[in-house]
């Protein structure tokens, strides 16, 4: 797994400001105002802090944002970073963000961050971890080449003892979402099903319960939906189920992701292009193997189950084809309109066997289940489908908190009646008008009636073309947070 930052807490020494080495990195407030560490590296540079805050250029600078003064004089430091930050105590995202540009500012060598007297020091080494990723397991690397080293970070503050502590359970989280980046990022041939399943029940070591379903078991629990994706593909249909047991006896809040680790299309072959990122295709089963890692890293006090569906769907001479129809676990069956729409089959049994098994107080899938919600909301937000307006809103303010973008949208009747088909109890496509809201009505269908459900459409956030605040392209890890953040709210006493 991708390491996170070497992050370390240490108090803060006037005296020791001056031979620092590496890139030295003070904070001042949107007014103006320098706490003592600032006003000692001003009066080391000379004044060229004080110059830069009266200038128009700081007050043009975004609040969280970054300046950098390369070669200071009177200062060891090969580099001095301003980053322009309210004091305020309830103000974690802006502080995230401004450990965010501080990752990206940090140079290759040691980073020493004064932040004295700051409250929010542990949030700024959150939004740091979470920005200093890269993903370079394929990376050849010449034998006499040194692993790349960029140096630890060190937080030079007040109360050290305070921030390291608030720290351990922010780490815990960064780590799940490092987990999930992993997981989406690695390409297909590397990341089968069974690669996946070895993965997850490696978890084991932290306390989590896993165990591996294989196609006999699940034949046995009539998921024929499910295993009909797979018939195409050389990689064994695998369903994990891991359970953190945290909170007791009560029962658990159950999480359940896609996770086609190549998807082809099947017979409903994709076009070639792009089709490289298909990849990702996981993105669901990535957010929830990250977010039952981090609770278990975390000593979660609440109790989650997390199901995962593994498959690959791939055209050939057994695959599925477009007018079959297939039975799923509940019961019900299935018309197979498109074999593209394949991620709805799996997350139907999945549901289901959840539900089954573990009488939840509530269900949450993640699947990069449409293109129409990309068409829709673009990169920013996820779509979120739900039949509990309490769970719904709680989420959405998790994920706000979080500063990860998501927006319900509806569902209805008039679109269920599209998935109407004249030979079995429902299609798995309704067309192309509304093509998210009629997959979330697909998956509706496999939602008990007084379950609390959400359905979290990521196929635009899993995985992107250009940077974001906390993250470099590629996997974003989209959700972890938000979910581990609905967990700590809602579920643990």
């Amino acid at each position: 797994m991708t390491d996170l930052a070497r992050i370390e807490f240490a108090a803060y020494d006037t005296d020791r400001i001056k031979p620092l080495a590496g890139r030295v990195a003070v904070f001042v407030t949107p007014e103006g105002k320098m706490d003592r560490a600032g006003k000692r590296v001003n009066s080391l540079t000379r004044g060229s802090l004080q110059r830069f805050v009266d200038s128009k250029a700081f007050e043009k600078l975004e609040e969280g944002g970054a300046h950098v003064f390369s070669h200071p004089s009177g200062m060891e430091a090969e580099a001095v970073v301003l980053v322009k930050l309210s004091r305020k105590d309830k103000m974690p995202a802006a502080a995230r963000k401004a450990g965010a540009a501080l990752a990206r500012l940090r140079g290759t060598g040691d980073l020493s961050v004064l932040a004295d007297g700051w409250i929010a020091a542990a949030e700024l080494a959150y939004g740091l971890s979470l920005r200093a990723y890269e993903f370079t397991d394929h990376r050849s690397r010449k034998d006499d080449d040194p692993a790349p080293d960029v140096g630890t970070v060190t937080f030079h503050l007040a109360d050290p003892e305070a921030a390291r502590d608030a720290f351990v359970q922010l780490r815990a989280v960064a780590e799940g979402v490092f987990f999930t980046r992993d997981l989406v990022n690695a390409p297909a041939n590397v990341l089968t099903t069974t690669a996946f399943a070895d993965k997850l029940a490696e978890m084991t070591g932290l306390g989590l319960k896993v165990e591996v379903l294989d196609e006999a078991a699940l034949e046995k629990l009539g998921m024929r939906s499910l295993l009909a994706v797979g018939m195409g593909s050389e990689s064994p249909s695998k369903v994990v189920v891991m359970q953190w047991q945290g909170g007791g006896d009560e029962k658990p809040f159950a999480l359940v992701g896609k996770g086609v680790v190549f998807d082809a299309g099947g017979i409903s072959l994709k076009p070639a292009g792009g089709m490289e990122d298909m990849t990702m295709d996981m993105g669901g089963a990535g957010v929830v193997s990250g977010v039952m890692r981090a609770l278990a890293l975390r000593k979660a006090r609440a109790n989650v189950v997390g199901l995962v569906g593994l498959v690959e769907n791939m055209p050939d001479g057994r695959a599925q084809r477009p007018g079959d129809v297939v039975k799923s676990m509940k019961g019900d069956t299935i018309e197979v309109i498109n074999t593209d729409a394949e991620g709805r089959l799996v997350l139907a049994d999945v549901l289901w066997y959840a539900q089954e098994r573990f009488d939840p107080t509530g269900v949450i899938d993640l699947a990069t289940l449409t293109g129409a919600i990309i068409v829709g909301l673009g990169n920013e937000m996820s779509g979120v489908f739900s039949n509990d307006d309490a769970l719904c809103d709680a989420f959405l303010d998790a994920a706000k908190e979080e500063s990860e973008g998501a927006w319900r949208l509806p569902l209805g009747e008039a679109y269920d009646k599209l998935l109407k088909s004249n030979i079995a109890d429902m299609k798995n496509v309704g067309g192309r008008a509304a093509g998210s809201i009629t997959a979330a009505q697909f998956l509706q269908r496999f939602v008990k009636k007084d379950v609390p459900w959400i359905h979290l459409d990521i196929a635009g956030t899993a995985s992107v073309k250009t940077d974001t605040d906390f993250a470099p392209k590629g996997a974003t890890g989209w959700g972890v947070r938000a979910l581990d953040r609905l967990i700590r709210d809602r579920y643990e006493g």
